[in-house]
């Protein structure tokens, strides 16, 4: 860990005295302070108008009880929760993840990170998180529908189009968003298209937004690489997960002539050397709801590990793509002795401190998520663009639209790191750029 400018270190010590046992939002909020002394070295204005301390207290945090009742009549009891962290740049804007592991510490950390990913993007949104510790696996359509039913009847009183835009996440697909805004409509009896992103494209939804996370992250790869004169064609690729994100970063890299040999899912991992079936590994995990088991019974030449890390396959470029802190400082090693040369993440914060020590102390290319992922919440804003507008783009114009916007992220990452001296450090740009954008809007607006 970098030493703290002594302002920087009096916020973080309050964070951890109001925030106890509440490991990953220390961790998000320790990794930006790091970035940050420069900055404050340059702009005691920050420090004067205690910004830093306002950045890192969510306006609200909401939580609230979802009871809702399985096929055969048994009632259940989950959490629900919503934080609304920053708005200074526009409405709240962050998805809804369902899974057994969600509570307030997760869903802060989560929408702590919005915030500057969020603010990269270069559009008008704010950063915000929510989601539920019920978990999706194994529960029939009916029985998704009533919990989500059940969640939009507390949730509906604090979003709006111009208020808390929430979206899709780990557990929440399209299914799950077709049923909460079917609630929202319900309850409220209007239908504003701008409430939630992530719907199909029926009702509302924005072609390429399925994909955009995904192709965002390997597009920001690609830009990385082009810095060093490297190109990822050619290139043998490893990507965590078997989602969303995971899936369609695979494809995009294959578009652009990579070959991706490996993914993987909470049962394991697949090793395709052959390169990955994209359409068959969609097929299963779309459509059939199945595992990676699946995937590989029906490629001869696939290999199923049940055991061990998928970062013990050799590669060039690594896209963790799956949850937070997957990707350990054991992991980074052997990705270095591997010959990896960029890693970008494709899911929320999924290297270890010491991972990304340990890559950039090896001169590995390292892209931040906050960074590597912003295409997906960049989709979702066009999303929300064409709402208000009542307009559908094509999938080609969509796309041009996300690459140029993280073609821009990377070049505000790259500029920034550069104008306070750490060239190359895609990190300290990342966080120093976004930093910098909310901090003035904070300023503008007074003390609220």
């Amino acid at each position: 860990m970098n030493a703290l400018d002594p302002a920087l270190q009096c916020v973080f010590q309050t964070v951890l005295d109001r925030n106890p046992g509440e490991a990953e939002f220390h961790q998000a909020v320790r990794e930006v302070l790091e970035s940050l002394n420069a900055v404050v070295a340059r702009h005691p204005e920050y420090v004067d108008g205690s910004v830093i301390e306002r950045l890192c207290e969510p306006e609200r945090q909401l939580m609230f009880r979802v009871p809702w009742t399985d096929d055969a009549g048994n009632i259940h009891i989950n959490r629900g929760f919503r934080v609304e962290f920053n708005s200074a740049l526009g409405p709240f804007k962050g998805g809804l993840r369902f899974h057994p592991t969600v509570n307030l510490g997760i869903v802060k950390f989560l929408g702590f990170e919005q915030i500057f990913k969020n603010a990269l993007t270069g559009l008008p949104i704010g950063g915000g998180k929510g989601g539920s510790d019920f978990d999706p696996k194994g529960r029939s359509d009916a029985e998704v529908m009533r919990f989500c039913q059940s969640l939009m009847t507390e949730l509906y009183r604090h979003i709006g189009e111009y208020t808390d835009v929430p979206a899709g996440d780990i557990g929440v697909g399209g299914r799950e968003i077709g049923y909460l805004f079917g609630q929202y409509k319900r309850i409220t009896n209007r239908y504003e298209s701008g409430v939630l992103t992530g719907k199909g494209l029926a009702y509302g939804g924005s072609q390429v937004r399925t994909e955009a996370t995904g192709y965002g992250t390997v597009i920001f790869a690609r830009e990385m690489l082009a810095t060093k004169g490297l190109e990822l064609a050619g290139r043998r690729v490893v990507v965590s997960g078997s989602g969303n994100v995971a899936i369609y970063a695979a494809q995009k890299a294959e578009q652009l002539g990579a070959k991706v040999v490996a993914c993987s899912d909470s049962g394991g991992y697949v090793v395709d050397e052959d390169g990955l079936d994209i359409a068959l590994l969609r097929q299963v995990k779309e459509v059939q709801r199945g595992r990676l088991t699946d995937y590989a019974a029906q490629r001869p030449h696939a290999t199923h590990h049940a055991d061990g890390s998928v970062w013990q396959v050799p590669c060039e470029i690594a896209l963790p793509c799956a949850t937070q802190n997957e990707l350990t400082g054991d992991d980074a090693k052997a990705l270095v002795a591997s010959g990896v040369l960029a890693v970008a993440e494709g899911a929320n914060m999924p290297c270890t401190p010491d991972a990304v020590a340990i890559l950039t102390e090896n001169s590995v290319l390292f892209a931040p998520g906050k960074a590597a992922n912003a295409g997906g919440v960049a989709t979702s804003a066009l999303e929300m663009q064409q709402n208000a507008s009542r307009d559908s783009w094509h999938f080609d114009h969509t796309e041009k639209r996300l690459e140029q916007i993280m073609v821009d992220v990377h070049a505000r990452c790259a500029e920034a790191a550069e104008v306070y001296g750490q060239p190359g450090n895609y990190v300290a740009g990342a966080n120093i750029s976004s930093f910098i954008q909310v901090a003035d809007a904070m300023l503008a607006h007074g003390v609220i």
